[in-house]
Protein backbone atom coordinates (compact mmCIF):
# COMPACT_ATOMS: atom_id res chain seq x y z
CA UNK A 1 0.00 0.00 0.00
CA UNK A 2 1.72 3.30 -1.01
CA UNK A 3 1.87 6.24 1.41
CA UNK A 4 -0.53 9.05 0.85
CA UNK A 5 0.93 12.09 -0.45
CA UNK A 6 0.98 14.43 2.29
CA UNK A 7 1.78 11.74 4.88
CA UNK A 8 3.69 12.85 7.62
CA UNK A 9 6.10 10.17 5.90
CA UNK A 10 5.72 11.13 2.55
CA UNK A 11 6.80 15.20 3.51
CA UNK A 12 9.79 14.27 5.64
CA UNK A 13 10.83 11.96 2.69
CA UNK A 14 11.00 14.85 0.29
CA UNK A 15 12.19 16.99 2.60
CA UNK A 16 15.21 14.29 2.64
CA UNK A 17 15.51 14.41 -0.93
CA UNK A 18 15.37 18.37 -1.22
CA UNK A 19 18.50 18.63 2.02
CA UNK A 20 20.94 16.84 -0.81
CA UNK A 21 20.58 19.82 -2.77
CA UNK A 22 20.13 22.71 -0.52
CA UNK A 23 20.07 23.21 3.73
CA UNK A 24 16.87 23.95 5.84
CA UNK A 25 16.15 27.62 5.42
CA UNK A 26 16.09 29.67 9.09
CA UNK A 27 13.57 31.36 10.46
CA UNK A 28 13.47 33.87 13.02
CA UNK A 29 11.65 35.75 15.95
CA UNK A 30 12.60 39.42 15.20
CA UNK A 31 12.80 41.44 18.14
CA UNK A 32 11.88 44.89 16.22
CA UNK A 33 9.19 43.35 14.64
CA UNK A 34 7.99 41.84 18.17
CA UNK A 35 7.63 45.69 19.32
CA UNK A 36 6.30 46.79 16.13
CA UNK A 37 3.34 44.36 16.52
CA UNK A 38 2.97 43.57 20.35
CA UNK A 39 3.33 40.13 19.03
CA UNK A 40 5.74 37.36 18.69
CA UNK A 41 6.75 37.25 14.85
CA UNK A 42 8.89 34.82 13.32
CA UNK A 43 9.88 35.14 9.41
CA UNK A 44 10.09 32.22 7.27
CA UNK A 45 13.29 33.17 4.98
CA UNK A 46 12.79 31.18 2.04
CA UNK A 47 14.83 34.62 0.27
CA UNK A 48 18.00 32.16 1.51
CA UNK A 49 17.57 29.19 -0.76
CA UNK A 50 19.85 28.55 -4.30
CA UNK A 51 17.11 30.60 -6.38
CA UNK A 52 16.45 33.18 -3.79
CA UNK A 53 12.86 31.83 -3.52
CA UNK A 54 11.05 28.79 -2.35
CA UNK A 55 9.85 27.64 -5.76
CA UNK A 56 13.43 25.65 -5.70
CA UNK A 57 12.01 22.83 -2.84
CA UNK A 58 9.33 22.14 -5.64
CA UNK A 59 11.28 22.07 -8.47
CA UNK A 60 13.70 19.29 -6.61
CA UNK A 61 11.49 17.03 -5.76
CA UNK A 62 9.06 17.78 -9.13
CA UNK A 63 12.23 16.77 -11.49
CA UNK A 64 12.74 13.84 -9.14
CA UNK A 65 9.21 12.31 -9.60
CA UNK A 66 9.00 13.68 -13.42
CA UNK A 67 12.64 11.53 -14.79
CA UNK A 68 11.26 8.69 -12.43
CA UNK A 69 7.35 8.40 -13.97
CA UNK A 70 8.44 9.66 -17.35
CA UNK A 71 12.55 8.46 -17.84
CA UNK A 72 12.07 9.27 -21.62
CA UNK A 73 11.34 13.06 -21.35
CA UNK A 74 13.85 14.99 -23.06
CA UNK A 75 12.78 18.80 -21.56
CA UNK A 76 10.02 20.66 -20.14
CA UNK A 77 7.92 24.35 -20.61
CA UNK A 78 6.56 26.21 -18.18
CA UNK A 79 5.39 29.89 -17.69
CA UNK A 80 6.27 32.08 -14.61
CA UNK A 81 6.48 35.33 -13.78
CA UNK A 82 10.24 34.28 -12.30
CA UNK A 83 10.62 32.25 -9.09
CA UNK A 84 8.83 29.38 -10.78
CA UNK A 85 11.33 29.31 -13.96
CA UNK A 86 14.15 29.61 -12.14
CA UNK A 87 13.77 26.47 -9.69
CA UNK A 88 12.26 24.80 -13.01
CA UNK A 89 15.43 25.72 -14.83
CA UNK A 90 17.59 24.66 -12.14
CA UNK A 91 16.19 21.20 -11.82
CA UNK A 92 15.79 20.98 -15.30
CA UNK A 93 19.64 21.36 -16.01
CA UNK A 94 20.40 18.89 -12.76
CA UNK A 95 18.92 16.44 -14.28
CA UNK A 96 20.30 17.02 -17.98
CA UNK A 97 16.91 17.93 -19.70
CA UNK A 98 16.28 21.16 -21.87
CA UNK A 99 14.06 23.59 -20.30
CA UNK A 100 11.89 26.39 -22.22
CA UNK A 101 10.30 29.21 -20.13
CA UNK A 102 7.72 31.12 -20.99
CA UNK A 103 7.16 34.14 -19.43
CA UNK A 104 4.83 37.49 -20.26
CA UNK A 105 6.21 40.69 -21.80
CA UNK A 106 7.64 43.52 -19.50
CA UNK A 107 8.50 40.43 -16.62
CA UNK A 108 11.39 41.57 -14.57
CA UNK A 109 14.78 41.68 -16.27
CA UNK A 110 16.61 40.22 -13.39
CA UNK A 111 14.31 37.47 -13.24
CA UNK A 112 14.53 36.74 -16.48
CA UNK A 113 18.78 36.70 -16.36
CA UNK A 114 18.73 34.65 -13.99
CA UNK A 115 16.42 31.77 -15.37
CA UNK A 116 18.15 32.25 -18.95
CA UNK A 117 21.69 31.72 -16.32
CA UNK A 118 20.38 28.42 -15.04
CA UNK A 119 20.31 27.07 -18.73
CA UNK A 120 16.60 27.88 -19.98
CA UNK A 121 15.46 28.96 -23.33
CA UNK A 122 13.43 32.37 -22.46
CA UNK A 123 10.85 33.16 -24.23
CA UNK A 124 8.51 36.08 -23.99
CA UNK A 125 4.54 36.24 -24.58
CA UNK A 126 1.29 37.70 -23.32
CA UNK A 127 0.61 40.19 -21.68
CA UNK A 128 0.15 38.32 -18.44
CA UNK A 129 0.99 35.28 -16.59
CA UNK A 130 -2.18 33.57 -17.47
CA UNK A 131 -1.55 34.02 -21.24
CA UNK A 132 2.12 32.68 -21.01
CA UNK A 133 0.86 30.05 -19.77
CA UNK A 134 -1.58 29.26 -22.52
CA UNK A 135 1.40 29.62 -24.87
CA UNK A 136 3.45 27.33 -22.82
CA UNK A 137 0.32 24.42 -23.23
CA UNK A 138 0.68 24.89 -27.10
CA UNK A 139 4.58 24.65 -26.88
CA UNK A 140 4.68 21.26 -25.12
CA UNK A 141 2.87 19.78 -28.08
CA UNK A 142 4.89 21.47 -30.75
CA UNK A 143 7.97 20.79 -29.11
CA UNK A 144 7.14 17.36 -27.54
CA UNK A 145 8.24 18.76 -24.03
CA UNK A 146 6.41 18.03 -20.72
CA UNK A 147 4.29 20.99 -19.84
CA UNK A 148 5.27 21.83 -16.17
CA UNK A 149 2.27 23.50 -14.13
CA UNK A 150 2.78 25.60 -10.92
CA UNK A 151 0.66 23.25 -9.03
CA UNK A 152 1.35 19.25 -8.82
CA UNK A 153 1.23 17.22 -5.90
CA UNK A 154 4.96 16.43 -6.42
CA UNK A 155 5.62 20.20 -5.82
CA UNK A 156 3.79 20.66 -3.03
CA UNK A 157 5.14 17.98 -1.07
CA UNK A 158 8.63 19.46 -1.55
CA UNK A 159 7.40 23.39 -0.58
CA UNK A 160 6.09 21.55 2.33
CA UNK A 161 9.04 21.43 3.65
CA UNK A 162 9.23 24.98 4.77
CA UNK A 163 6.24 24.54 6.69
CA UNK A 164 8.03 21.35 8.55
CA UNK A 165 11.04 22.98 9.19
CA UNK A 166 9.07 26.39 10.72
CA UNK A 167 6.85 24.49 12.72
CA UNK A 168 9.90 21.87 13.70
CA UNK A 169 11.31 25.30 15.30
CA UNK A 170 8.49 27.58 16.70
CA UNK A 171 5.89 24.97 17.41
CA UNK A 172 2.61 25.21 17.62
CA UNK A 173 1.83 29.06 16.32
CA UNK A 174 -1.59 30.82 16.94
CA UNK A 175 -1.46 31.39 12.87
CA UNK A 176 0.74 31.51 9.59
CA UNK A 177 0.71 33.91 6.76
CA UNK A 178 1.01 32.67 3.55
CA UNK A 179 0.76 34.79 0.00
CA UNK A 180 -1.33 33.04 -2.84
CA UNK A 181 -0.68 33.03 -5.72
CA UNK A 182 -0.58 29.80 -8.11
CA UNK A 183 -1.13 28.09 -4.67
CA UNK A 184 1.72 25.63 -3.83
CA UNK A 185 3.12 28.09 -1.17
CA UNK A 186 0.14 27.57 0.72
CA UNK A 187 -0.96 24.35 0.20
CA UNK A 188 2.44 23.06 1.09
CA UNK A 189 1.85 25.12 4.45
CA UNK A 190 -1.76 23.28 5.01
CA UNK A 191 0.19 19.96 4.07
CA UNK A 192 2.66 20.35 7.18
CA UNK A 193 0.18 21.48 9.55
CA UNK A 194 -2.31 18.90 8.40
CA UNK A 195 0.75 16.38 8.49
CA UNK A 196 2.23 17.60 11.60
CA UNK A 197 -1.65 17.99 13.45
CA UNK A 198 -1.22 21.63 14.36
CA UNK A 199 -4.66 23.69 15.43
CA UNK A 200 -2.21 26.54 14.01
CA UNK A 201 -4.78 28.47 11.27
CA UNK A 202 -3.46 29.22 8.12
CA UNK A 203 -4.21 32.98 6.63
CA UNK A 204 -3.76 33.22 3.08
CA UNK A 205 -2.98 37.28 1.55
CA UNK A 206 -3.70 38.11 -1.90
CA UNK A 207 -3.05 41.69 -3.82
CA UNK A 208 -6.02 43.80 -4.32
CA UNK A 209 -4.87 43.94 -7.96
CA UNK A 210 -5.41 40.38 -8.39
CA UNK A 211 -7.98 39.44 -6.34
CA UNK A 212 -8.85 36.07 -7.90
CA UNK A 213 -8.80 33.64 -4.72
CA UNK A 214 -9.79 35.65 -1.81
CA UNK A 215 -13.20 35.54 -4.73
CA UNK A 216 -13.76 32.04 -4.74
CA UNK A 217 -13.13 31.30 -1.67
CA UNK A 218 -15.83 33.90 -0.19
CA UNK A 219 -18.03 32.55 -3.23
CA UNK A 220 -17.43 28.66 -2.52
CA UNK A 221 -16.32 28.10 -5.99
CA UNK A 222 -13.37 28.92 -8.71
CA UNK A 223 -13.21 32.87 -10.08
CA UNK A 224 -11.51 34.76 -11.90
CA UNK A 225 -10.81 37.70 -11.75
CA UNK A 226 -10.06 39.45 -15.39
CA UNK A 227 -7.07 41.04 -14.24
CA UNK A 228 -3.53 40.45 -12.42
CA UNK A 229 -1.15 43.49 -12.79
CA UNK A 230 0.26 44.02 -9.07
CA UNK A 231 4.09 44.65 -8.91
CA UNK A 232 3.81 41.35 -6.23
CA UNK A 233 4.14 39.41 -9.50
CA UNK A 234 4.27 36.06 -7.69
CA UNK A 235 0.55 36.63 -6.46
CA UNK A 236 -0.24 37.93 -10.35
CA UNK A 237 -2.69 35.58 -11.06
CA UNK A 238 -5.89 35.98 -13.00
CA UNK A 239 -7.54 32.47 -12.52
CA UNK A 240 -6.44 29.88 -10.11
CA UNK A 241 -5.51 26.86 -10.23
CA UNK A 242 -8.22 24.18 -9.90
CA UNK A 243 -6.35 21.75 -7.41
CA UNK A 244 -4.92 24.16 -5.52
CA UNK A 245 -8.14 26.29 -5.06
CA UNK A 246 -9.60 22.60 -3.94
CA UNK A 247 -6.71 22.36 -1.33
CA UNK A 248 -6.72 26.04 -0.03
CA UNK A 249 -10.30 26.91 0.09
CA UNK A 250 -10.62 24.38 2.29
CA UNK A 251 -7.54 24.63 3.88
CA UNK A 252 -7.20 28.58 4.68
CA UNK A 253 -8.80 30.10 7.70
CA UNK A 254 -9.71 33.37 5.52
CA UNK A 255 -7.80 35.53 3.06
CA UNK A 256 -6.52 38.88 3.40
CA UNK A 257 -6.15 41.34 0.62
CA UNK A 258 -3.86 44.14 0.67
CA UNK A 259 -3.24 46.73 -1.56
CA UNK A 260 0.63 48.05 -3.27
CA UNK A 261 0.73 50.68 -1.41
CA UNK A 262 0.69 47.77 1.54
CA UNK A 263 2.78 45.28 0.11
CA UNK A 264 5.67 48.60 -0.67
CA UNK A 265 5.20 49.09 3.12
CA UNK A 266 5.69 45.67 4.01
CA UNK A 267 8.96 45.45 2.24
CA UNK A 268 10.59 48.37 3.79
CA UNK A 269 9.46 46.94 7.39
CA UNK A 270 11.01 43.68 6.78
CA UNK A 271 14.09 45.50 5.53
CA UNK A 272 14.28 47.86 8.60
CA UNK A 273 13.01 45.58 11.18
CA UNK A 274 15.38 42.53 9.97
CA UNK A 275 17.88 43.62 7.04
CA UNK A 276 16.42 40.92 4.94
CA UNK A 277 15.23 42.10 1.12
CA UNK A 278 11.60 40.95 0.43
CA UNK A 279 10.56 40.96 -3.32
CA UNK A 280 6.55 41.92 -4.09
CA UNK A 281 5.45 38.85 -3.45
CA UNK A 282 7.93 37.97 -0.54
CA UNK A 283 6.30 40.77 1.74
CA UNK A 284 2.64 40.37 0.55
CA UNK A 285 2.62 37.79 3.71
CA UNK A 286 3.95 40.35 6.32
CA UNK A 287 1.93 42.87 4.55
CA UNK A 288 -1.58 41.06 5.24
CA UNK A 289 0.05 40.80 8.84
CA UNK A 290 0.09 44.25 9.04
CA UNK A 291 -3.20 45.11 7.98
CA UNK A 292 -4.59 42.32 10.70
CA UNK A 293 -2.41 43.68 13.42
CA UNK A 294 -5.13 44.51 16.60
CA UNK A 295 -6.13 40.65 15.64
CA UNK A 296 -2.69 39.12 16.29
CA UNK A 297 -1.43 41.21 19.70
CA UNK A 298 -0.06 38.98 22.01
CA UNK A 299 0.06 35.81 19.89
CA UNK A 300 2.72 33.55 17.91
CA UNK A 301 2.63 34.52 14.59
CA UNK A 302 4.77 33.84 11.52
CA UNK A 303 4.93 35.26 7.79
CA UNK A 304 6.54 33.37 5.13
CA UNK A 305 9.21 35.62 2.98
CA UNK A 306 8.71 33.60 0.07
CA UNK A 307 10.94 35.09 -2.01
CA UNK A 308 13.92 37.78 -2.40
CA UNK A 309 14.05 38.53 -6.23
CA UNK A 310 13.22 41.38 -6.94
CA UNK A 311 15.00 44.04 -9.28
CA UNK A 312 17.61 46.67 -8.17
CA UNK A 313 15.58 49.38 -9.40
CA UNK A 314 12.76 48.70 -7.77
CA UNK A 315 14.46 48.26 -4.88
CA UNK A 316 15.51 51.75 -4.93
CA UNK A 317 12.25 52.84 -5.70
CA UNK A 318 10.81 51.10 -2.26
CA UNK A 319 13.26 52.13 -0.41
CA UNK A 320 12.76 55.63 -1.71
CA UNK A 321 9.07 55.45 -0.33
CA UNK A 322 7.51 55.15 -3.45
CA UNK A 323 5.21 52.24 -4.73
CA UNK A 324 6.49 50.63 -8.19
CA UNK A 325 3.78 50.85 -10.81
CA UNK A 326 3.01 47.55 -12.23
Amino acid sequence: MSEPLFSLVALRSAAARIYREMPPTPQYAWPLLQDRFGAEIWLKHENHTPTGAFKVRGGITYMDWLVRAHPDVSGIVTATRGNHGQAQARAARNAGLQAVIVVPHGNSAEKNTAMQGFGAELIEYGQDYNEAADYASQLAIERNLKLVSAFHPAIVQGVASYGLELFDEAGALDAVYVPIGNGSGVCGTIAAREALGLPTRVIGVVSDRAPAAKLGFEAGQISSAGKANTFADGVAVRTPDTEAFEMYSKGVDHIVMVDDDAIAEAIRVIWQDTHNLAEGAGAVALAGMIAEKEQIAGKRVAAILTGGNIDQSMVAAVLAGQTPLS
